[in-house]
C-alpha cells in the first residue's frame, strides 16, 4: 500500500512569480501539478488542459452546486476553482501534488486539507511587481491598478491568516525555486 502523498499550495499576488517557480518546482521534484478550473479566456501560449481546464460559467457554476471544488473564487470578474477529485486521488496515491491558487483559495484549502504545506510567494517590493504586471503586456492601466490594489490587500490577508507556514521572496528566481524545493522536502519527511 502507498503511503499518503502531500499536498503543497504554492499563493502569492498576481504577477509575483507563481507560474515561474511552480513549473520549475515541479521539473526538479517531480511533483504533480493540479490543473484549476477557469471561466477566463486563455492567455498566449496557456493550453487547456495544461495550465488551467478552461469551461463555460454554467458549467464552473454546476461544479459549485455539485461540490466538486476545493476552492473557488471570484476573481477580477471570472471564476476559478481547484477540482477536488484529482488531488484526492493523487494524495492516496502517494504523490505531492501542487497547487498554484490565489490567497483566498489558499484560506479556503486550509479549512479542508490542515495538513497540507502552505507557500507564500512574495514579491521584493511593489514597483518590482508592478514592472512584471506591466511586462504581461495583458494589462490596461485601470486592469494594473485594480491589480496592485488586490496584491496588496491579497498580502494583508495572507499575513494576518495564519495559513502560509513559510514564505518566499521572488527576488532572485533560481533562489525562491531552492527555498520552495527546501520547503517541500522538509514538509515530505
Amino acid at each position: 500500500m502507498n503511503s499518503p502523498g502531500k499536498l503543497v499550495v504554492v499563493t502569492g499576488p498576481s504577477g509575483v512569480g507563481k507560474s515561474t517557480v511552480v513549473r520549475e518546482v515541479l521539473r526538479r521534484t517531480g511533483a504533480e501539478f493540479s490543473v484549476s478550473v477557469t471561466t477566463r479566456k486563455p492567455r498566449p501560449g496557456e493550453t487547456d488542459g495544461r495550465d488551467y481546464r478552461f469551461v463555460g460559467r454554467t458549467a464552473f457554476e454546476n461544479m459549485v452546486k455539485h461540490g466538486e471544488l476545493l476552492e473557488w473564487a471570484e476573481v477580477f470578474g471570472e471564476l476559478y476553482g481547484t477540482p477536488a477529485g484529482p488531488v484526492h486521488e493523487a494524495i492516496q496515491a502517494g504523490k505531492t501534488i501542487v497547487l498554484e491558487i490565489d490567497v483566498e483559495g489558499g484560506i479556503q484549502v486550509r479549512d479542508k486539507m490542515p495538513d497540507a504545506t502552505y507557500v507564500l510567494i512574495c514579491p521584493p517590493g511593489d514597483q518590482v511587481l508592478a514592472d512584471r504586471l506591466t511586462g504581461r503586456g495583458s494589462e490596461t492601466p485601470e486592469k494594473m491598478r485594480d491589480r496592485l490594489a488586490k496584491a496588496a490587500q491579497e498580502m494583508a490577508a495572507a499575513r494576518t491568516s495564519g495559513v502560509y507556514n513559510h514564505e518566499v521572496i521572488n527576488d532572485d528566481l533560481e533562489t525562491a525555486i531552492q527555498q520552495v524545493v527546501a520547503i517541500m522536502n522538509q514538509e515530505h519527511c
